[in-house]
């Protein structure tokens, strides 16, 4: 159905595709992974022509639609194209928006186009809500109403470019069953992720590197190849890296192991030692000196209005000084309205925020006192760079504090190490780096001010798995080195587990639970039931217990997972 032949892509000089092949089969999902700037994205806009390729051909259903005499507009409807960001527009209602193509393109007249919205609408569980408009729906809920826009153009062909990076589990899962459910319908799918879990539920993965085809094959083929994949900068199922770490042990388990399923059924046929049994130890951490209290917190937007919408319900809660919080909750739970009343962007209307022990709105000439030492990166804050030198824009805060210039230069160049940059940098354009590194640098900008407490929204989101580890170790040596309290809020159950000191889970507005890592991911039930998820290994865990095998359920780490096991199969 879809041929991509020796396709090439630059940029002023700059080669960003180098000439890649691969093919599409009619009704196929085929995932497109690799390390961030590898080409994905240039790739795919080249497939539905936003990109001209420089040279190669993309043939579709027998025609080759990179010639001159191409009809795009008609290409783009058998073709349709599902970004990351909700490509909706927030003045028009659901319906609306799902209307406006077709009609405006005269694919159909508005009756039709209507009825076509209301059936797609019903097919993705959302027809009571075509009448709302996209700021009261959930990420998932947004990117499900793009999807039935495109679909309601009739496309043969969709490609998906990372539509589930910015959502939490929940809406995940929403994305990937309305994507399946398109497969079993005969829709061909193109989709880039860099979530492995989501890759896996592919027919077949072409994993790029560097402009190029790296690999090609089934998920089976692909994952089961461990150490290639992570030399290449990103992940494979947990469940996979549990048996690679099992087999490292001496087991002899096959390593085109993706899910819990397969992996229950080989312990099954495997055996497990009668006599084994490992108690759940609870953990009872707690601060020793508190640096930041909230009491009694309530915040509503729309007050009076008929949009009137309670985002937080008398939450309190009590940080201490040096602690890592992971800070989790489904789309909607209040996460982003907590964190941005914790430095004063957002007044308390009702109920009090103290640092280290004071009111921070008892005075307004404080407020900006406060904003130093409470630093907020908000998400993609790479979007907010506008400095011509790396040096300046991490300057840009100290200077704004009116330190003096031997301050400001001492302050930058820690800053910049500790985010993992080197004094090569220092002049260069941050616009010159890649999606990561700007993340740095932004990161770096708030460092530089000498906050006590940072505050981080998302900072990994829409990294590629060396993106992520890169941002978190940096995010980890600065916690060791600086001895900061660290607020970091993430939709990824996996990487917060292995660096937080306590999880601060919100639901709805309130606060569902603020424990250790062990005590939260133990309650997997509970996790499941507000729409969140636990790391894939603590799933494993819990299925495995109610089997009747006596292990821990709080285990989030892979490796301590395989040494638990290993004592818990049959040798």
């Amino acid at each position: 159905m879809l041929e991509v032949k020796n396709v090439k892509k630059s940029f002023d000089k700059l080669n960003v595709l180098k000439g890649i092949s691969f093919n599409v089969e009619k009704g196929e999902v085929i995932s497109v992974i690799g390390p961030s700037g590898c080409g994905k994205s240039t790739l795919l806009r080249c497939i539905n022509m936003l990109e001209k390729p420089s040279s190669g051909k993309i043939i579709f259903e027998g025609i080759d639609i990179t010639s001159k005499n191409t009809d795009l507009p008609k290409v783009r409807e058998k073709i349709g194209m599902v970004f990351q960001q909700f490509n909706l527009f927030p003045h028009l209602t659901v319906l609306d928006n799902i209307i406006l193509a077709p009609v405006k393109l005269g694919i159909m007249d508005k009756d039709s186009a209507i009825k076509r919205a209301e059936e797609l609408l019903k097919e993705t569980s959302l027809l009571d809500k075509k009448d709302n408009y996209p700021e009261e729906l959930s990420g998932g809920q947004k990117q499900r109403v793009a999807i039935a826009g495109i679909l309601a153009m009739t496309p043969k062909c969709i490609i998906f470019d990372e539509p589930t990076a910015m959502i939490d589990p929940l809406g995940r899962k929403e994305v990937m069953d309305t994507i399946l459910e398109l497969h079993a319908q005969g829709i061909t799918v193109v989709l880039i992720t860099h979530y492995m879990e989501e890759a896996a539920l592919a027919d077949r993965i072409v994993v790029m590197n560097d402009g190029q085809k790296e690999m090609e094959g089934t998920p089976k083929e692909i994952f089961s190849q461990v150490e290639k994949m992570k030399g290449l900068g990103l992940d494979v199922p947990q469940v996979t890296e549990l048996v690679y770490y099992l087999n490292k042990m001496g087991r002899n388990f096959p390593m085109d192991t993706l899910s819990i399923n397969e992996f229950i059924d080989l312990a099954d046929k495997n055996g497990y030692n009668d006599d084994f049994s490992m108690e759940e130890v609870k953990s009872d951490w707690k601060p020793s000196e508190t640096i930041l209290e909230v009491k009694n917190l309530t915040h509503t937007y729309g007050k009076g209005t008929a949009f009137e919408r309670t985002a937080l319900k008398n939450v309190n809660i009590a940080i201490g000084k040096g602690e890592f919080v992971g800070l989790i909750g489904h789309t909607g739970s209040g996460k982003s309205t907590l964190i941005e009343h914790l430095n004063g962007l957002i007044k308390a209307e009702e109920g009090n925020i103290y640092f280290k022990g004071k009111d921070i709105f008892e005075n307004k000439q404080d407020l900006k006192h406060i904003r130093e030492k409470i630093g907020l990166v908000f998400q993609y804050p790479e979007h907010q760079i506008f400095e011509s030198t790396i040096f300046d824009e991490v300057a840009f805060g100290p200077r704004n504090m009116g330190l003096d210039k031997e301050e400001v230069e001492k302050r930058v160049k820690q800053a910049i190490k500790l985010v993992g940059l080197d004094e090569s940098c220092y002049k260069k354009s941050p616009f010159d780096l890649s999606g990561g590194q700007k993340r740095r640098v932004a990161i770096a900008g708030v460092v530089a001010m000498n906050p006590e407490i940072l505050i981080l929204d998302e900072p990994m989101a829409g990294l590629d798995p060396k993106g992520r580890a890169e941002i978190l170790s940096n995010i980890t040596e600065m916690h060791q080195k600086l001895g900061i309290t660290i607020i970091l809020v993430s939709h990824s159950m996996e990487e917060i587990a292995d660096i937080a000191d306590r999880i601060l889970v919100m639901n709805r507005g309130n606060v569902e639970m603020f424990d250790t890592v062990e005590n939260v991911f133990s309650q997997v039930e509970k996790l499941l039931a507000i729409g969140l998820n636990a790391p894939q290994i603590s799933l494993l865990m819990y299925r495995l217990k109610g089997r009747g095998l006596k292990v821990p359920t709080n285990i989030y780490n892979v490796k301590k997972a395989a040494d638990i096991l290993n004592q818990a199969l049959r040798k």
